[in-house]
């Protein structure tokens, strides 16, 4: 008889020749435990999605409730369900004004999609300008706009009209103009390797956007409801977007995604045609139940009030001449060491020791580090404590 492992090799489709193959039974909180027994803690919070890490009892409470009442019922946008307006009624309070209308899908790149098909429908233009070293997603028109030919090339022809600029680069803003439907960028780049924009290139940003006509989307799937340290990630610029991005950590745990505009804006979705935009599983109503109730967590224990003083934990602790950097904003950080074959080998050592890390698409020279918001002051020293040992091993 095969085994679980094997089964999976036999038939699952993979996307590498090496995947992790590690086997999980159970998890909670910061830590997933193996057959065996033996925990390791999640320090990248299965990229960016376990916010309030693993078996939230109130999530877990709020998805069974909902379980109870029912699951799919129609296609999104028809019936008046209960768990989606109230999760979209709670979002829409904690924003500015003008984002009021919050249409659900089921994923990142998803809300990438329906996005740019906004944007390009409202102004009625066509060209989209990203960023080098981007990463949106993996469908073709998030493809089409991450910034890495790498990944690129071997699904071409894309979407035709996109626009690449370097990312903080003030200079590049002017390739923005009237024949731009929108500006796609992260807040703060993920695959790049975790890179914080300074407040003025956005505030340029921002200023070109507005001057142009061009909507400006923020790409918040990884960054927002906590991660940098804000409840959302452009509070620490002073400014707004046209079009919020967010999925990863939306859904509490379970797959939800979300493009969210302003009535003005979105009502472009609704005529010539009709059903500009659909989804069936969008806006699942008991992903909604446990987004909601995992976005009451977050707010109810403060548990953003403590992510600053976690990074400088994590900072203070993570010194060794083979670290060239630590980057990033709050728990979205990354480690700077040499080569990716040196970061690959303290990735291996680590994982064997019981601490979950991993690299970058598009910066495999770096070390992602976004634990679970709860994670606590002993266990960054833990986790930290591993990091370093295997730094050290690996050097001999």
């Amino acid at each position: 008889m095969l085994t679980l492992r094997q089964l999976f090799l036999a038939n699952n489709a993979q996307t590498t020749d090496f995947p992790l193959l590690l086997e999980f039974e159970r998890a909670k909180g910061v830590y997933m435990y193996d057959g065996n027994g033996k925990a390791y803690i999640d320090l990248i919070s299965g990229i960016g999605v376990s916010n309030l890490g693993h078996g939230n009892p109130h999530v877990i409470g709020a998805i069974k409730e909902q379980l109870d009442k029912y699951m799919h019922l129609m296609v999104y946008g028809e019936y008046v369900q209960s768990p989606q307006v109230r999760f979209a009624e709670r979002l829409v309070s904690l924003l500015p004004p003008h984002l009021n209308s919050v249409y659900f899908v089921n994923s990142g790149t998803e809300a990438v999609e329906g996005a740019m098909k906004l944007a390009k429908r409202y102004t009625g233009r066509s060209r989209i300008v990203a960023c080098h070293n981007a990463y949106h997603g993996s469908t073709h028109g998030a493809l089409s706009v991450m910034g890495n030919e790498e990944y690129k090339q071997a699904y071409r022809p894309l979407l035709p009209g996109i626009d690449l600029v370097r990312f903080n680069e003030p200079a590049d803003l002017q390739m923005i103009t009237e024949e731009t439907a929108c500006v796609i960028i992260e807040t703060v780049q993920g695959e790049a390797g975790i890179r914080v924009p300074d407040k003025a290139y956005m505030l340029a940003l921002r200023e070109r956007c507005s001057q142009t006509g061009a909507l400006l989307i923020l790409d918040e799937i990884q960054a927002a409801l906590g991660r940098t340290g804000k409840l959302f990630a452009f509070e620490d610029f002073n400014i707004v977007p046209d079009i919020l991005l967010m999925a990863k950590a939306l859904g509490g745990g379970m797959p939800v995604g979300a493009f969210i505009s302003s009535d003005k804006i979105m009502v472009a979705l609704k005529e010539n045609p009709i059903l500009g935009h659909i989804t069936t599983f969008g806006g699942h109503p008991v992903c909604c139940a446990a987004g909601l109730a995992a976005l009451e967590v977050l707010l109810n224990e403060n548990l953003i009030d403590w992510v600053d003083a976690k990074e400088a934990l994590f900072r203070q602790l993570l010194v060794h001449s083979a670290i060239r950097e630590v980057r990033g904003k709050g728990l979205m950080l990354a480690m700077e060491l040499e080569t990716f074959e040196f970061n690959k080998k303290v990735i291996d050592r680590c994982i064997e020791n019981g601490v979950v890390v991993d690299w970058f698409l598009h910066c495999s020279n770096s070390m992602r580090i976004a634990p679970p918001l709860i994670i606590t002051e002993d266990e960054i020293r833990k986790a930290c404590g591993v990091i370093l040992e295997a730094i050290d091993n690996c050097i001999k």
